[in-house]
């Protein structure tokens, strides 16, 4: 979780409906009750993570994604 704790603009949230961008870890969240063979099924594994794209400037959202995975 240090990528996420490590976004500036974009939130950590469960809720993806917003003006603003979110992001969220399905596995831990939305889809936490699934059996595990149920969350590959979907596509869901420990690394996914969803991005919910708000009104920011796209540039501005792209400098946030690179500096949270700058090491």
């Amino acid at each position: 979780f240090s990528f996420l704790n490590k976004l500036k603009l974009i939130s950590i949230s469960n809720n993806l409906g917003d003006a603003k961008s979110l992001i969220t870890h399905p596995a831990s969240t939305t889809h936490a009750k699934l059996p595990l063979e149920e969350m590959q099924q979907l596509g869901i594994g420990p690394g996914t993570l969803r991005l919910s794209v708000g009104l920011e400037h796209a540039d501005d959202l792209m400098d946030d994604l690179d500096q949270a995975l700058s090491p």
